[in-house]
Order: C-alpha cells, then sequence, then structure tokens
C-alpha cells in the first residue's frame, strides 16, 4: 500500500537517475526501483518521479489502444489526476525483466479505480520501454472497487518457499488452461481446492475449505493476444489479453498457482461505452446480453 509517508520516503531514498543509466543485468532492485516510482507517478498525478528510469522511445497502452503524448502533464491516462492508493500489488519477472502491479484506489469517492499494469523493461540500460495498463472505473465488468479491496486484503498473495514453488512453465500451464476452457469445455483445468475467484468485485470465495473457482464461464470463445508477467517466488502469472467471450474487451487475469493448482483468481475488464460490456444482471450475477 503507498502512502503519503511512502511518497515522502522515497524522495529522499531514491536515487535520481541522470543521463544514461548504466548497462546492468536484470534484477530485483531494479524492477522494484521502477514498481517505487510508477506507483509514485500514479499517487501524485505526477511523471516527474518516473521519467528518470523512461526510455526515450517508451510505448504506452491503456486499455488495448497505444497513446500517443502519454508523457504531457495534460495526459489524460498514466498521471490525470493523483490517485489515493488503497493496496497495491506488485510481481517481479526477473527472465523477462517486467513487472506487474495492480492498484486499487479511491475506493471511498466518486472517482474509484482498479488497475492493472505490466511494465517491461530494457536489461541493457535498465529503463522502461512499454506499459501496458486495464484501467477499471464504475460501469466496467462487476466493478466495484471497495469489494475488490475488501476480498484481496483476505488473501495470502505472498512468497512460496524454495522446496515447494511451481516452474515458470507450471504457473503458464495454469493460467492458459483456465483461459482456453472458456472455448473447448473439455481442457482439462488445474483447479485448486479451496479457489477463489475475485471478477470485478465479486468473489467466488468465502473463506471455506470448500471454495471453488469451477463456477461456469461464458463459451465458446478464444481469449486471445495474450501477454504474461511470471514470477515462480510468489506463484503467480499476470495475463493481459482480449475477452472473446464480451467482444474482445481489455481484460487482466492474475493467477496465484500453489502446487500446480489454481489458489486465486482476480479479474478486470474494461467495457469501454457499454455498462458491464452489455450484460443485463441476473440474481446470481450477469444473464444475457443486450
Amino acid at each position: 500500500m503507498m502512502r503519503q509517508v511512502d511518497i515522502i520516503t522515497l524522495a529522499f531514498g531514491l536515487t535520481i537517475h541522470t543521463a544514461v543509466v548504466a548497462a546492468a543485468a536484470c534484477n530485483q532492485s531494479l524492477l522494484r526501483e521502477a514498481t517505487d516510482r510508477y506507483i509514485a507517478a500514479q499517487s501524485t498525478g505526477n511523471i516527474t518521479w518516473l521519467q528518470p528510469l523512461l526510455s526515450d522511445n517508451a510505448t504506452y497502452l491503456e486499455n488495448g489502444k497505444t497513446v500517443a503524448d502519454w508523457r504531457l502533464a495534460n495526459s489524460t491516462t498514466l498521471t490525470a489526476a493523483p490517485l489515493r492508493i488503497d493496496r497495491s500489488h506488485s510481481i517481479y519477472d526477473l527472465t523477462q525483466c517486467a513487472f506487474f502491479t495492480d492498484l486499487i484506489a479511491n475506493t471511498d469517492t466518486a472517482a474509484p479505480r482498479v488497475i492493472g499494469a505490466q511494465v517491461g523493461m530494457d536489461t541493457n540500460l535498465g529503463r522502461v520501454t512499454k506499459i501496458d495498463r486495464i484501467v477499471t472505473t464504475p460501469g466496467d465488468w462487476l466493478f466495484n472497487a471497495t469489494g475488490t479491496l475488501y476480498y484481496a486484503l483476505r488473501e495470502d498473495w505472498g512468497e512460496i518457499p524454495a522446496s515447494r514453488r511451481d516452474s515458470r512453465e507450471t504457473i503458464k500451464a495454469a493460467a492458459d488452461a483456465y483461459l482456453d476452457v472458456f472455448k473447448n469445455a473439455s481442457v482439462p483445468v488445474p483447479w485448486g481446492s479451496p479457489c477463489a475467484r475475485l471478477e470485478g468485485g465479486a468473489c467466488t470465495g468465502r473463506g471455506l475449505p470448500t471454495d471453488s473457482c469451477d463456477v461456469g464461464v461464458i463459451q465458446s470463445y478464444d481469449m486471445p493476444n495474450r501477454r504474461y508477467v511470471i514470477d515462480e517466488t510468489v506463484g503467480v502469472v499476470s495475463v493481459l489479453l482480449e475477452f472473446g467471450s464480451i467482444g474482445n474487451a481489455p481484460d487482466s487475469h492474475e493467477f496465484r498457482v500453489e502446487g500446480g493448482k489454481l489458489r486465486y483468481i482476480h479479474t478486470m475488464t474494461y467495457c469501454e461505452k457499454k455498462p458491464n460490456c452489455g450484460y443485463s444482471m441476473g440474481p446470481t450475477g450477469p444473464a444475457s446480453a443486450s
């Protein structure tokens, strides 16, 4: 969680980069500094925090679209306004030199946000080359920032002991199996027990050993354009994609895998113009598309 005191500490604790950053292999210190700077820029509404680590040709995507002039002070994207961060959660991919951060912000205001960002870095220059974000607000798929915060704070996404960690391949395969079942119901999905799925602000888990994520999906659709960030130390993979079953909407899925099985699933989906992506709400959830 990024509090105001963290911003002040960051101001004194970070090394301010000038000119060219020295070439260095990717490491967690570099990724953590970039993460801190990204969160500080978002929290303060001031891109100056991130600029020392930005590549000259860094690209920015928001909800599936490339944004030009996003570094400008009057940009309507990354630093349009300061956000009060209620929860932040990050994973670090040393293999790709990338991180994923999700933010839950402004939960008790008129402008709540739930944001997921994959950020890629150049391993030679130690600079950010790409920011790829899903930004959700009221009207997006099952959006409820307060509910998202409530359930997320009750989950354990902490480090897994080295002897019990799954491989990158196992973690990715578990995520892909879940996404592939939207197209083919016969795909075997490694459901964990218990497993909780937090979709927008709606959660399938109740804190019981019988909690299940196998509660049905909308079929039959592809889930294309998948981009991955994987952190084996916490058993987590972030997948940004196009959610085929609701019009290829820009989407973020994050999976926690323990012992090869799905333990937690978090989703956020941008609906653009149609509230709840055009689906009406029945007594137990989305009912039909309009």
